[in-house]
C-alpha cells in the first residue's frame, strides 16, 4: 500500500465534496481509498437517538460497532491525524476535507472569487470558469487546477501526494 494523502480545502459550498467524490471514484478502479471529513461545527448526525449505539455511545464509552458488512466507531474524542491513520488500516490514498492546519499537500476549492487567506495553506487550486485569475496576485508555488477537470486533479494528487505512514 501506498499510504498517501491529500486534502481539500476551500469556503463552505465550493464544491469540496463534490471534487473528493469525482476524485475518488476515479481513484477507486485502481487504489484502496480513505477519506476523512472535518466536522468544524460538530452538526453531522450518525446515530439514532433510542438505538442501542445511541445509548452505548452516551457512557461516554469509545463505541465499535460491527457487522458483516462494515466496522463503525463512535468516539466522544478527537482524534489526531496518525490516530484516525491507524485505524484505517492501509490504503492507497487518502483525502482529507478540510483540517486545514494538517501538513498535507493541499487544493483549494474555489467558485466566483478568491479568498487569498487560503493561499498559505495551500498547494494547488481549484476553479471553474467563474474566477478570473488576472483579478488575483497569485503565490508562483500554486499550481492552477480546472474544477472541472478531475482527472486534471488526480494527475496532481499521484504526482504531490504526501506518504503518511
Amino acid at each position: 500500500m501506498k499510504s498517501l494523502a491529500v486534502a481539500f480545502t476551500g469556503p463552505s459550498d465550493s464544491g469540496k465534496t463534490t471534487l473528493i467524490l469525482k476524485v475518488a471514484n476515479i481513484l477507486k478502479n485502481d487504489h484502496a481509498l480513505a477519506i476523512i471529513k472535518n466536522d468544524p461545527s460538530d452538526k453531522a448526525i450518525f446515530d439514532v437517538e433510542g438505538k442501542d449505539s445511541w445509548k452505548f455511545s452516551q457512557t461516554g464509552a469509545e463505541v465499535v460497532i460491527t457487522s458483516p458488512t462494515r466496522t463503525t466507531l463512535f468516539s466522544k474524542h478527537q482524534k489526531s491525524l496518525d490516530e484516525i491513520i491507524d485505524m484505517l488500516g492501509s490504503f492507497d490514498f487518502l483525502l482529507v476535507e478540510g483540517l486545514k492546519n494538517l501538513p498535507l499537500p493541499r487544493i483549494a476549492i474555489f467558485r466566483n472569487k478568491l479568498d487569498v487567506d487560503y493561499f498559505d495553506c495551500s498547494d494547488a487550486i481549484a476553479i471553474d470558469e467563474s474566477i478570473n485569475l488576472s483579478d488575483y496576485d497569485l503565490p508562483s508555488h500554486i499550481a492552477i487546477l480546472d474544477l472541472n477537470n478531475p482527472e486534471q486533479v488526480v494527475a496532481w494528487i499521484l504526482k504531490n501526494a504526501k506518504k503518511v505512514k
